[in-house]
């Protein structure tokens, strides 16, 4: 996703702190950081078939509104369920993010098919190391933002450590200062999830070569995920052939994305799930509308389709693959 400092947008240093038996509402619209959106279709997409097996959303933002009629974390989660999402993992990328997924996973009224993950985003670890927000609001050191997120990451309902990585889009790799906080930030998340036994979700935006020297010279935690899998099919191959696993997002049915649909090809199902990273990349043909996990039927339908395998069997196997990574007892899902 991107990071929530990207425009003009406020600090992410308040508090979280929420009743315990009230889940929280979301704290920001996905207009905060994308404010060309304002002018888009926000009309929810209608509901797609069921799917003929459960899957599970290993990678969404729940903490996001979005829609001309902004949904609750049940009504996410019902909607997910009525198709075929039976679980979701929602993510949390900045402190105020970070804060507030702690606070639904602790709550009495958190879904039990719900679970979370938490990291410093790579561009949010820049900003960190400056001090500073886009508008010159005080943030707190990066080394304390880890630690706040270490903490957290020991809290009910955390089964993941991310997003983290490096992003040389919104950060410049030429920007020394950026580029090694991103590092420190990235290396830091890698030995947390290697100390909490629990896998680690990259972004890797434009920093493919980077993210596997990292990953080569620190070790890998044993579950690594590429989430929001970008890369080519040689990419692909290179990163299946050591053990990590690629999770795939709606950007996979967009018209443009033959190259990523050919890395798909390329390795097949054994190591792949999905997800939405919603509010984000809308899967064909609603891109650009709200996304929620009840639309994951779509993106489904796409990794069957180019895998040659029909879709029940694809969502077993998809299931499985992450109930693997995740440590995701059957009981969990609703």
């Amino acid at each position: 996703m991107p990071s929530p400092h990207e425009t003009e947008t406020g600090s992410a240093t308040g508090s979280g702190a929420v009743s315990a038996t009230a889940a929280p509402a979301p704290v920001r619209s996905r207009e905060d950081i994308d404010p060309r959106g304002r002018s888009r279709d926000r009309s929810w997409p209608p509901t797609p078939q069921p799917l003929p097996f459960p899957v599970i959303d290993n990678h969404c933002h729940l903490d996001f509104a979005d829609g001309d009629q902004s949904l609750s974390v049940p009504e996410h989660v019902a909607r997910a369920a009525a198709v075929g999402v039976d679980a979701q993992i929602t993510i949390g990328s900045d402190l105020e993010a970070v804060r507030w997924t702690a606070a639904l996973l602790a709550s009495e009224a958190c879904p039990p098919s719900l679970r979370g993950g938490v990291a410093v985003h790579p561009n949010e670890a820049a900003l960190h190391a400056r001090g500073t927000d886009h508008d010159g609001n005080p943030l707190i050191s990066l080394g304390t933002a880890l630690a706040e997120v270490s903490e957290l990451l020991r809290g009910p309902g955390m089964v993941v450590v991310g997003e983290t990585g490096l992003d040389w889009f919104r950060t410049s790799r030429q920007d020394s200062t950026a580029r090694a906080a991103q590092i420190e930030s990235f290396r830091a998340h890698i030995a947390l999830a290697k100390e909490l036994d629990l896998p680690l979700q990259i972004h890797d935006r434009d920093a493919h070569r980077d993210v596997l020297e990292i990953l080569e010279t620190d070790g890998a935690p044993e579950r690594t995920v590429f989430h929001c899998f970008s890369g080519d099919a040689e990419f692909a191959r290179t990163c299946v052939d050591r053990g990590y696993f690629l999770s795939f997002a709606g950007t996979v049915t967009f018209k443009n994305a033959g190259e990523l649909r050919g890395a798909l090809a390329e390795v097949g199902l054994g190591r792949v799930m999905v997800e939405t990273d919603a509010p984000f990349l809308t899967p064909m043909p609603y891109r650009g509308r709200p996304n929620s996990s009840y639309l994951i039927p779509l993106t489904m339908a796409t990794i069957a389709d180019v895998t040659g395998v029909d879709l029940e069997k694809a969502c077993r196997t998809i299931r499985a693959t992450t109930q693997h990574v995740y440590d995701w007892p059957e009981a969990a899902a609703a």
